[in-house]
Protein backbone atom coordinates (compact mmCIF):
# COMPACT_ATOMS: atom_id res chain seq x y z
CA UNK A 1 0.00 0.00 0.00
CA UNK A 2 1.14 3.41 -0.77
CA UNK A 3 1.51 6.23 1.65
CA UNK A 4 -1.96 7.72 0.75
CA UNK A 5 -3.76 4.25 1.67
CA UNK A 6 -4.20 3.42 -2.32
CA UNK A 7 -3.05 0.06 -3.59
CA UNK A 8 -0.20 0.17 -6.09
CA UNK A 9 -0.89 -1.91 -9.15
CA UNK A 10 1.96 -4.59 -7.88
CA UNK A 11 0.74 -5.14 -4.84
CA UNK A 12 -2.80 -6.08 -6.45
CA UNK A 13 -1.00 -8.45 -8.31
CA UNK A 14 0.55 -9.93 -5.50
CA UNK A 15 -2.65 -10.35 -3.17
CA UNK A 16 -4.54 -11.66 -6.03
CA UNK A 17 -1.79 -14.23 -6.64
CA UNK A 18 -1.36 -14.94 -3.28
CA UNK A 19 -5.13 -15.87 -2.98
CA UNK A 20 -5.24 -17.44 -5.93
CA UNK A 21 -1.82 -19.39 -4.16
CA UNK A 22 -4.04 -20.55 -1.08
CA UNK A 23 -7.28 -21.43 -2.79
CA UNK A 24 -5.36 -24.28 -4.45
CA UNK A 25 -3.10 -25.00 -1.70
CA UNK A 26 -0.69 -27.04 -4.15
CA UNK A 27 -1.75 -29.88 -2.48
CA UNK A 28 -1.86 -32.19 -6.09
CA UNK A 29 1.95 -30.70 -6.85
CA UNK A 30 3.59 -34.02 -5.86
CA UNK A 31 3.23 -35.28 -9.45
CA UNK A 32 5.34 -32.76 -10.84
CA UNK A 33 8.34 -34.44 -8.21
CA UNK A 34 8.64 -38.13 -9.58
CA UNK A 35 12.04 -38.94 -10.72
CA UNK A 36 13.65 -35.12 -10.34
CA UNK A 37 16.77 -34.71 -7.99
CA UNK A 38 16.75 -32.99 -4.85
CA UNK A 39 18.47 -30.04 -6.91
CA UNK A 40 15.55 -29.90 -9.12
CA UNK A 41 12.99 -30.93 -6.44
CA UNK A 42 14.11 -27.94 -4.35
CA UNK A 43 13.79 -25.22 -7.28
CA UNK A 44 10.11 -26.55 -8.59
CA UNK A 45 8.98 -26.54 -5.02
CA UNK A 46 10.26 -22.85 -4.57
CA UNK A 47 9.06 -22.19 -8.01
CA UNK A 48 5.35 -23.54 -7.49
CA UNK A 49 5.16 -21.36 -4.05
CA UNK A 50 6.40 -18.10 -5.72
CA UNK A 51 3.41 -15.68 -5.61
CA UNK A 52 5.21 -13.46 -8.28
CA UNK A 53 5.42 -16.53 -10.33
CA UNK A 54 1.71 -17.07 -10.30
CA UNK A 55 0.89 -13.37 -10.63
CA UNK A 56 2.94 -12.98 -13.68
CA UNK A 57 0.31 -15.79 -15.16
CA UNK A 58 -2.69 -13.77 -13.82
CA UNK A 59 -1.58 -10.65 -15.84
CA UNK A 60 -0.43 -12.33 -18.72
CA UNK A 61 3.36 -11.30 -18.24
CA UNK A 62 5.65 -13.33 -19.68
CA UNK A 63 7.77 -13.99 -16.83
CA UNK A 64 8.10 -13.34 -12.73
CA UNK A 65 10.85 -10.26 -13.70
CA UNK A 66 8.11 -8.10 -14.57
CA UNK A 67 7.54 -7.47 -11.38
CA UNK A 68 10.91 -6.25 -10.66
CA UNK A 69 10.64 -3.07 -12.90
CA UNK A 70 7.22 -2.53 -12.25
CA UNK A 71 8.15 -2.02 -8.18
CA UNK A 72 11.50 -0.35 -9.73
CA UNK A 73 9.70 2.02 -11.60
CA UNK A 74 7.01 2.84 -9.02
CA UNK A 75 9.75 4.04 -6.68
CA UNK A 76 11.57 5.92 -9.18
CA UNK A 77 9.70 6.58 -11.87
CA UNK A 78 12.56 5.44 -14.32
CA UNK A 79 9.69 4.98 -17.47
CA UNK A 80 7.33 7.68 -18.23
CA UNK A 81 5.00 8.16 -22.08
CA UNK A 82 7.36 9.25 -25.33
CA UNK A 83 10.41 7.79 -23.85
CA UNK A 84 12.83 6.06 -26.50
CA UNK A 85 13.71 2.83 -24.50
CA UNK A 86 16.51 0.00 -24.93
CA UNK A 87 16.11 -3.01 -23.29
CA UNK A 88 19.26 -5.06 -23.69
CA UNK A 89 19.04 -8.94 -22.30
CA UNK A 90 15.58 -8.80 -23.08
CA UNK A 91 14.51 -12.18 -23.78
CA UNK A 92 11.48 -13.69 -22.73
CA UNK A 93 10.13 -9.90 -23.31
CA UNK A 94 8.32 -9.07 -19.60
CA UNK A 95 10.01 -6.16 -19.10
CA UNK A 96 9.75 -5.04 -22.69
CA UNK A 97 5.93 -5.55 -21.77
CA UNK A 98 6.03 -3.17 -18.82
CA UNK A 99 8.35 -0.72 -20.89
CA UNK A 100 5.53 -0.42 -23.84
CA UNK A 101 2.70 0.01 -21.19
CA UNK A 102 4.69 2.97 -19.39
CA UNK A 103 6.08 4.56 -22.30
CA UNK A 104 2.80 4.66 -24.42
CA UNK A 105 4.78 2.76 -27.30
CA UNK A 106 2.01 1.42 -28.65
CA UNK A 107 -0.33 4.60 -28.87
CA UNK A 108 -3.55 3.65 -26.86
CA UNK A 109 -3.05 6.81 -24.75
CA UNK A 110 -3.76 9.45 -27.01
CA UNK A 111 -3.61 12.36 -24.80
CA UNK A 112 0.28 11.78 -24.07
CA UNK A 113 3.14 11.50 -25.95
CA UNK A 114 4.38 7.37 -28.07
CA UNK A 115 7.49 6.44 -26.82
CA UNK A 116 9.80 3.99 -28.47
CA UNK A 117 10.89 0.32 -27.33
CA UNK A 118 13.82 -1.62 -28.84
CA UNK A 119 14.44 -4.93 -27.29
CA UNK A 120 17.74 -7.20 -28.18
CA UNK A 121 19.13 -10.39 -27.00
CA UNK A 122 20.97 -13.73 -28.29
CA UNK A 123 18.03 -15.62 -27.68
CA UNK A 124 14.31 -15.56 -29.38
CA UNK A 125 11.79 -12.95 -28.42
CA UNK A 126 8.38 -13.65 -29.57
CA UNK A 127 6.93 -10.54 -31.28
CA UNK A 128 4.88 -7.93 -28.89
CA UNK A 129 2.86 -5.24 -30.03
CA UNK A 130 4.93 -1.99 -29.31
CA UNK A 131 7.93 -3.16 -29.57
CA UNK A 132 10.46 -4.22 -31.60
CA UNK A 133 13.23 -7.12 -31.37
CA UNK A 134 16.68 -7.70 -32.62
CA UNK A 135 17.01 -11.40 -32.06
CA UNK A 136 20.09 -13.62 -32.43
CA UNK A 137 22.16 -10.27 -31.82
CA UNK A 138 24.87 -10.16 -29.40
CA UNK A 139 24.53 -6.36 -27.45
CA UNK A 140 28.25 -5.69 -27.41
CA UNK A 141 28.91 -6.75 -30.70
CA UNK A 142 29.51 -3.00 -33.26
CA UNK A 143 27.10 -4.79 -36.09
CA UNK A 144 24.61 -4.75 -33.63
CA UNK A 145 25.36 -1.45 -32.34
CA UNK A 146 24.83 -0.14 -35.55
CA UNK A 147 21.78 -2.14 -35.94
CA UNK A 148 20.80 -0.16 -32.57
CA UNK A 149 21.39 3.31 -33.67
CA UNK A 150 19.58 2.62 -37.17
CA UNK A 151 16.09 1.85 -35.11
CA UNK A 152 15.98 4.24 -32.11
CA UNK A 153 14.16 7.36 -33.17
CA UNK A 154 17.33 9.83 -33.32
CA UNK A 155 19.51 7.26 -32.82
CA UNK A 156 19.33 7.71 -29.38
CA UNK A 157 17.32 6.16 -26.20
CA UNK A 158 16.42 8.22 -22.83
CA UNK A 159 16.77 4.64 -21.07
CA UNK A 160 18.71 1.71 -21.02
CA UNK A 161 17.43 -1.43 -19.13
CA UNK A 162 19.64 -4.38 -18.69
CA UNK A 163 18.30 -7.09 -17.02
CA UNK A 164 21.22 -9.60 -18.64
CA UNK A 165 23.16 -12.11 -16.87
CA UNK A 166 25.84 -14.39 -18.27
CA UNK A 167 25.24 -18.28 -18.49
CA UNK A 168 26.21 -19.30 -15.04
CA UNK A 169 29.28 -21.73 -14.43
CA UNK A 170 28.24 -22.15 -10.93
CA UNK A 171 31.49 -20.61 -10.13
CA UNK A 172 30.21 -17.68 -7.98
CA UNK A 173 33.22 -15.08 -8.62
CA UNK A 174 33.86 -16.05 -12.30
CA UNK A 175 29.75 -15.66 -12.93
CA UNK A 176 30.42 -11.80 -11.06
CA UNK A 177 33.32 -10.90 -13.20
CA UNK A 178 31.35 -12.19 -16.46
CA UNK A 179 28.73 -9.87 -15.19
CA UNK A 180 30.25 -7.01 -14.69
CA UNK A 181 32.03 -7.22 -17.72
CA UNK A 182 28.60 -6.83 -19.71
CA UNK A 183 27.57 -3.64 -17.56
CA UNK A 184 30.85 -2.23 -18.09
CA UNK A 185 29.87 -2.81 -22.22
CA UNK A 186 26.74 -1.45 -21.77
CA UNK A 187 28.91 2.26 -19.76
CA UNK A 188 30.71 2.37 -23.13
CA UNK A 189 27.55 1.30 -24.98
CA UNK A 190 26.20 4.48 -23.55
CA UNK A 191 28.60 7.15 -25.03
CA UNK A 192 27.18 6.43 -28.60
CA UNK A 193 23.06 5.50 -27.46
CA UNK A 194 22.35 7.19 -24.28
CA UNK A 195 20.84 10.86 -24.82
CA UNK A 196 22.51 13.06 -21.87
CA UNK A 197 20.33 13.18 -19.32
CA UNK A 198 19.59 9.58 -19.86
CA UNK A 199 19.18 6.42 -17.41
CA UNK A 200 21.02 3.41 -17.14
CA UNK A 201 19.21 0.78 -14.98
CA UNK A 202 21.08 -2.65 -14.70
CA UNK A 203 21.56 -5.63 -12.91
CA UNK A 204 24.85 -6.92 -10.95
CA UNK A 205 25.99 -9.23 -8.46
CA UNK A 206 27.64 -8.71 -5.42
CA UNK A 207 31.53 -9.49 -5.59
CA UNK A 208 35.20 -7.96 -5.69
CA UNK A 209 33.94 -6.22 -8.93
CA UNK A 210 30.79 -4.16 -7.62
CA UNK A 211 33.66 -1.15 -6.66
CA UNK A 212 34.86 -0.76 -9.81
CA UNK A 213 31.77 -0.89 -11.74
CA UNK A 214 29.90 1.47 -9.27
CA UNK A 215 33.01 3.89 -9.54
CA UNK A 216 32.39 4.22 -13.32
CA UNK A 217 29.25 4.77 -12.20
CA UNK A 218 29.84 7.65 -10.17
CA UNK A 219 31.87 9.06 -13.57
CA UNK A 220 29.23 9.24 -15.34
CA UNK A 221 26.24 9.88 -14.12
CA UNK A 222 24.70 12.30 -11.64
CA UNK A 223 22.87 10.27 -9.36
CA UNK A 224 23.49 6.48 -8.65
CA UNK A 225 21.64 3.82 -6.16
CA UNK A 226 21.60 0.25 -5.39
CA UNK A 227 17.68 -1.23 -5.85
CA UNK A 228 16.92 -4.93 -4.74
CA UNK A 229 12.76 -5.02 -5.31
CA UNK A 230 10.66 -7.71 -3.33
CA UNK A 231 10.63 -10.02 -6.52
CA UNK A 232 14.19 -10.59 -6.05
CA UNK A 233 15.09 -13.87 -4.44
CA UNK A 234 16.34 -12.71 -0.86
CA UNK A 235 19.42 -15.50 -1.03
CA UNK A 236 19.88 -13.95 -4.23
CA UNK A 237 22.96 -11.83 -4.55
CA UNK A 238 21.18 -9.94 -7.38
CA UNK A 239 20.93 -6.24 -6.96
CA UNK A 240 20.12 -3.51 -9.93
CA UNK A 241 21.88 -0.29 -10.19
CA UNK A 242 20.28 2.71 -11.21
CA UNK A 243 22.21 5.48 -12.15
CA UNK A 244 20.00 8.81 -13.69
CA UNK A 245 21.26 12.17 -14.99
CA UNK A 246 24.09 10.91 -17.74
CA UNK A 247 26.61 12.89 -18.59
CA UNK A 248 29.48 10.93 -19.87
CA UNK A 249 32.90 10.47 -17.95
CA UNK A 250 35.27 13.70 -18.58
CA UNK A 251 37.15 13.01 -21.37
CA UNK A 252 35.33 11.18 -23.60
CA UNK A 253 34.64 12.28 -26.76
CA UNK A 254 31.07 13.59 -27.90
CA UNK A 255 30.20 11.16 -31.13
Amino acid sequence: MSGSGRQTPMAGCLKLACASLQRQGFHTAGCYYKGRTGAEHLWLSRHLKDPFVKAAKVESYRCRSAFKLLEMNERHRILWPGLRVLDCGAAPGAWSQVAVHSVNATGRDSSSPVGFVLGVDLLHITPLEGATFLCSADVTDPKTLQRILELLPGGRADVILSDMAPNATGIQELDHDRLIGMCLSLLDMASVVLHPGGTLLCKTWAGSQSQQFQKRLTEEFQNTRTVKPMASRKESSEVYLLATQYRRRKGSVKP
